[in-house]
């Protein structure tokens, strides 16, 4: 896996979606973006990708497509309408993208072509303006989204990625 980070001014969300698609597509890989704002860390995301691929793994996946199961797990949630709250946005947005080797998804039936994660990496980071935006979340637009609570952040020792991961951890507890 590899994380991208950057701004992008996107003036349709289905043309941007589309461009990182077919970034993916020639690369062999799978690209999913999000809105960086609900992002908490790198952690999030490599838990999120790890999860999803166990899933697609073990024949147990929620979506069929794999990096809608990605966005389903950063996301803690199982209807994909609620999960796309944390992709892009028109506008200008903080994005940060992930680009997985669906060969590491045993389900996924490739079609013998070499997989360059790196030169799909290289494309992605092009398509954006370079910034740092992991990391640079929103926290009252995270806690709302992940729904924590005062109270739930002050009866642990950790903070609010610790309580995201643990949102985005029990989702196949939740099947």
């Amino acid at each position: 896996m590899e994380v991208v980070e950057g701004t992008a001014e996107i003036d349709d969300v289905g043309s941007f979606v589309e461009t990182l698609g077919a970034i993916g597509d020639r690369h062999g890989v799978i690209v999913q973006a999000f809105d960086a704002r609900y992002v908490v860390d790198r952690a999030h995301l490599e838990l999120a990708v790890e999860l999803a691929t166990r899933a697609h793994r073990r024949g147990d996946a929620i979506a069929e497509d794999f990096g809608v199961e990605i966005l389903l797990y950063a996301a803690g949630r199982r209807q994909i309408n609620r999960a796309l709250t944390m992709g892009v946005g028109e506008g200008s947005c903080p994005v940060v993208a992930v680009v997985v080797d669906p060969e590491k998804v045993s389900s996924h039936k490739g079609n013998g072509e070499p997989r360059d994660i790196g030169a799909a990496a290289d494309e992605v980071r092009d398509a954006l303006t370079p910034a740092s935006t992991l990391g640079e979340y929103d926290a009252e637009r995270v806690r709302s989204f992940f729904d924590v609570t005062d109270a739930e952040l002050a009866a642990t020792a950790g903070g609010l990625p610790d309580a995201v991961r643990e949102r985005v951890a029990l989702l196949p507890v939740e099947k």
